[in-house]
């Protein structure tokens, strides 16, 4: 077939645009070698979801702090390349003499450009302290707690690499999603989440490892890009303790199942392999009693949450001194200052409280995460919040 050696996202959306001249997808389906269920879900998700359904969901700031024109940018761009020792004050200082009918941006602007672009001198980074997990919880209703992973990578017969990302329900052993991903990049997994929250509703807590992208081992307290967008739905989170995969167990033995009924062989494509992994999941969930369970089936036991996805919810700052938005490239900017923060919060708002003369608390929602002084612009963080002391909210 000329699609062997596309990606799934390709074969996907040619499925939709062939399913929406006009043919049957019996013959569609035939001709991709999947099912007809797992056609039907590709033409559902496309109905309800558009072409975002089939891409990486885009990884822009959920507010832009620091949006400029192109033109603007390139010129700051530009400017850079002329003057390759001048910083963002100087540069700024060159737009405003010499282009004076331009809307002068900000030198925290300037610098956030400059560092988008890979042309800021980055100083050596504070080493955080290592991962260590947080407490576990025992939690016995359906979508108190997610667990997720991604099963170890496997190569096709086109000599493509698939990573299956798995999410299960930890009360009911309910086999949520398998979905076979091209990488283990950030943009993909959100575009999953997105999908099975609007399907599936919102749980109280997922249980993670403390991997990528689920974490970030050099970023405050661990936290990824992910992680932070699940505590704004008011999600929970919870890591195992590095190298105790045991922690997530029941997990991990469901992987050892979907490996030896789905994996050996593997398929030629990676949309072939994606029918498999849905044959999978509905006898895993419908058809396969489980003994933990009393042998019932998961599907006996697992009802979708109450709780909708209706996107990011507002957060307010009420008892702070100001609420601030998040550069792009992980700054607070405060009286002319910028002060590094973390950019797994870009576009996030958070909010400041001035504690002592010139010092300062970060707040993001309702967890106190770092002081900073505005005379060395020095960020020291707090106890974690998400350590082990601590349950997933």
């Amino acid at each position: 077939m000329p699609w062997n050696e596309s990606t799934k996202m390709d074969e996907k959306l040619k499925f939709v645009s062939r399913y929406l001249d006009g043919e049957k997808i019996t013959t569609l389906c035939q001709e991709f070698g999947i099912s007809r269920v797992t056609g039907h879900k590709i033409i559902d998700r496309y109905k309800d979801s558009g072409l975002e359904a089939f891409t990486d969901r885009s990884r822009r700031p959920f507010r832009q702090a620091n949006r400029l024109p192109f033109q603007v940018e390139q010129l700051i761009v530009n400017l850079k390349k002329e003057f390759p020792t001048w910083g963002a004050p100087k540069l700024r200082d060159r737009i405003h003499t010499h282009y004076p009918e331009l809307a002068l941006p900000a030198k925290s602007t300037v610098h956030a450009v400059l560092d988008r672009h890979g042309l800021v001198k980055k100083k050596r980074m504070r080493r955080h302290p290592k991962l260590t997990g947080t407490n576990l919880s025992d939690l016995k209703e359906p979508n108190a707690l997610w667990c997720v992973d991604y099963k170890g990578e496997f190569m096709f017969g086109n000599k493509r690499y698939c990573y299956p990302l798995t999410v299960t329900d930890y009360a009911s052993r309910f086999l949520i999603c398998c979905e076979g991903l091209e990488s283990t990049r950030e943009a993909q997994a959100f575009t999953v989440f997105e999908q099975l929250f609007k399907e599936y509703g919102l749980p109280g807590s997922i249980r993670s490892d403390n991997g990528v992208p689920f974490a970030c081992a050099n970023a405050l307290y661990g936290l990824s890009s992910l992680s932070v967008w699940w505590l704004r739905l008011g999600i929970g989170i919870e890591r195992i303790k590095p190298g105790n995969p045991q922690q997530n167990g029941r997990h991990e033995r469901m992987h050892l199942t979907l490996k030896q009924a789905t994996t050996k062989p593997p398929a030629k494509t990676m949309l072939q392999q994606q029918d498999k992994f849905e044959d999978f999941i509905h006898e895993y969930n419908y058809e396969r009693p489980h003994q933990a369970l009393e042998m019932k089936k998961p599907a006996q036991l697992y009802v979708p949450s109450t709780r909708k996805y209706e996107g990011l919810p507002d957060v307010s700052y009420p008892f702070h001194d100001k609420t601030v938005t998040v550069t792009n490239c992980g700054r607070i900017c405060l009286d002319g200052k910028k002060i590094h923060f973390s950019t797994v919060f870009a576009g996030h708002d958070v909010g400041l409280r001035q504690v002592e003369d010139d010092v300062w608390l970060v707040s993001f929602m309702d967890y106190d995460m770092a002081y900073f002084d505005m005379e060395s612009s020095r960020v020291q963080a707090l106890e974690n919040p998400f350590g082990p002391k601590v349950l997933g909210m």
